[in-house]
């Protein structure tokens, strides 16, 4: 673990599908414990699996539904009894610009918690995240790359 101008690094090695939702899990129960908004970064390749953490972390807010990558539809929104998560793919997003047009600050509000898959495509528009996870494949396995600023706890 390092820390660098007040975030906290951690890495992680995950060997399969079962142990990425698991991992995720682990997150989402991180998440869940925070009482404000939270923004999460998912960086990766096609197919690294960012949507697999996705699912993991709504599992810890008790969704046990199937979880896709809300790449045409641009969001999917998971009522729980707590809180909101929004699950978000930019990957199909022409302009940053068009975040704005949708009201993604009203996302940000409310305890919500904003899953974002590529982020980079709403550069310059989307806030800060509070935890910035990166995914890259490994081998037969994934390396995970968290970083947090030092309000999120990690377990």
């Amino acid at each position: 673990m390092s820390s660098t101008n007040q975030k906290v690094t951690q890495e992680f090695y995950i060997a399969n599908e079962a142990d990425m939702v698991a991992f995720g899990e682990g997150i989402g129960r991180t998440l869940r414990a925070q009482s404000a908004s939270q923004c999460v970064f998912l960086n990766g390749d096609l197919g690294a699996g960012k949507t697999t953490l996705s699912r993991g972390i709504l599992r810890a807010f008790g969704h046990a539904g199937a979880v896709k990558s809300p790449t045409y539809t641009l969001v999917e929104i998971y009522e729980f009894a707590e809180r909101r998560v929004y699950h978000f793919d930019l990957y199909r997003l022409g302009d940053p610009e068009e975040l704005e047009y949708m009201g993604i600050r009203d996302y940000f509000s409310d305890g919500s918690i904003c899953l974002m898959e590529w982020p980079e495509r709403g550069r310059g528009i989307l806030p800060e995240p509070d935890l910035f996870i990166d995914v890259t494949v490994q081998g037969d396995g994934r390396k995970i790359q968290l970083t947090a600023k030092p309000n999120l706890v990690l377990a």
